[in-house]
């Protein structure tokens, strides 16, 4: 190949996968996720975590077949960004120092009254506040703990993931709410766009489901109350929707330069094309209801990849499940694509893994890779009720054979966070 074959339409390096990992509450791996995914298999369950008494909603997607040494969200995260990180690197054939930047997707994550309960016990009698949450920041003053910094802080993950892995410089964590899977992805893309890096390990990771997640949401009237069955809650599309399932997984793509991956003989699973992201400012978490904001993330995306809405053969949904963002992302999207949506296939994941918060966008990349890997294009499961104000093809209860090229894979955060990532398979 020329030199040129490796550059995009802008002149910049083509950026490919050679790896992917993933975890979600159908299973570890991609090969169970998948089969899981491309069978409508549903991974909602009733909550078992913490006693979900007298609660509007009493299931979700949790993981909770992956043991951690101590119960708590930031060790859960850990813990699923690891595994998913150790698939990626054997995927791609990479051991040893990895060399190259990590950037990570995380939940903004304080300890829950629990463990602020727990550690206030134990301080010294005449040390104690009376507000807990002082009490709490007194042991932490008076006992610094290693190991309670790795079970709390924020970046922790990020700093263990990076010794575990030997990435280079400083880990990049963020947290651009339910767009912060793609975000990270884009990051490690410009990161190998401008020359920085030949390589990236790009991670999105969430194991926050925790009894005050869960309420929080709750009041915002945000989570489907439909709790039985579990598995029949989350519909998006549906005329019957009423709120998204909240969920745990991660997942970690490693990204290379094109130049960089065929050099050592790596598979090429699929090329990061284009990437687009646009704030909203409408509200602290709704979206704007005439779209904008989601349209002008789309067509940023488009042109980032240096096509046209023609070149889209799936997309992979946002499809949240709630009645409000549905009917958005189905107007940003039938906005941008107009007649031609009609004939484009559109799939939720969130349909059967739940929304995974931190993770989606990451999770929901690495699915639409696998699309175009295997010709096969997973359903939306629990599809019984056509909401006619949304005109999709939605692939509807059953997966579809079908050879697709191009993918459009939507991110659309609570705070006017959205981002989307436009996908191809490896060029010729």
């Amino acid at each position: 190949m020329t030199k040129a074959a490796y550059r995009d339409h802008l002149g910049r390096p083509i950026v490919a996968v050679t790896g992917m990992g993933v975890v979600t509450s159908l299973g570890q791996g991609l090969k169970d996720n998948w089969a899981a995914l491309t069978g409508g298999v549903s991974g909602i369950h009733g909550i078992t975590r913490f006693p979900v008494d007298g609660l509007n909603t009493r299931i979700s997607g949790t993981v909770d077949f992956i043991s951690v040494p101590v119960e708590n969200p930031v060790e859960r995260s850990y813990a699923y960004a690891r595994e998913t990180t150790d698939e990626a690197l054997a995927q791609a054939g990479l051991s040893g120092e990895f060399g190259g930047p990590l950037f990570l997707a995380a939940p903004p994550i304080e300890p829950d009254w629990r463990d602020r309960f727990a550690l206030a016990d134990r301080a010294p009698a005449s040390q104690r506040p009376g507000d807990a949450y002082d009490r709490f920041l007194s042991v932490l003053r008076e006992k610094p703990d290693p190991a309670l910094h790795e079970a709390w802080a924020f970046g922790s993950i990020s700093e263990r993931l990076s010794d575990r892995y030997g990435t280079r410089g400083l880990p990049v964590t963020l947290s651009t709410a339910c767009a912060s899977g793609a975000t990270a992805i884009q990051l490690g893309v410009e990161a190998i766009r401008q020359g920085r890096t030949d390589r990236a390990l790009t991670v999105g990771t969430d194991g926050s489901v925790t009894a005050e997640a869960l309420i929080r949401f709750a009041l915002l009237s945000a989570l489907s109350t439909q709790n039985d069955p579990p598995t029949r809650a989350s519909k998006p599309f549906s005329k019957d929707r009423d709120g998204f399932v909240i969920a745990e997984g991660a997942a970690t793509l490693v990204l290379e330069s094109l130049e960089s991956a065929v050099a050592r003989g790596a598979k090429v699973l699929g090329i990061l094309k284009g990437c687009g992201e646009k704030a909203d400012h409408f509200h602290r978490t709704r979206s704007s209801p005439d779209g904008g904001p989601a349209i002008a993330t789309i067509r940023a995306a488009l042109e980032d990849a240096g096509m046209d809405e023609s070149g889209i053969g799936y997309i992979n949904a946002h499809g949240t499940s709630t009645p409000e963002n549905d009917k958005m992302e189905y107007l940003s999207m039938s906005t941008v694509f107009g007649d031609r949506l009609a004939g484009i296939p559109v799939s939720s994941n969130k349909s059967m893994i739940g929304h995974t918060l931190t993770a989606a966008g990451a999770v929901e990349a690495v699915f639409s890779i696998q699309t175009m890997l295997t010709g096969t294009l997973p359903p939306t499961i629990n599809y019984q009720n056509p909401d006619p104000a949304i005109e999709l093809d939605v692939v509807p209860n059953v997966k579809r054979d079908s050879k697709v090229s191009a993918v459009l894979s939507n991110s659309f955060g609570f705070g006017g966070q959205n981002a989307s990532l436009v996908m191809t398979a490896e060029p010729a």
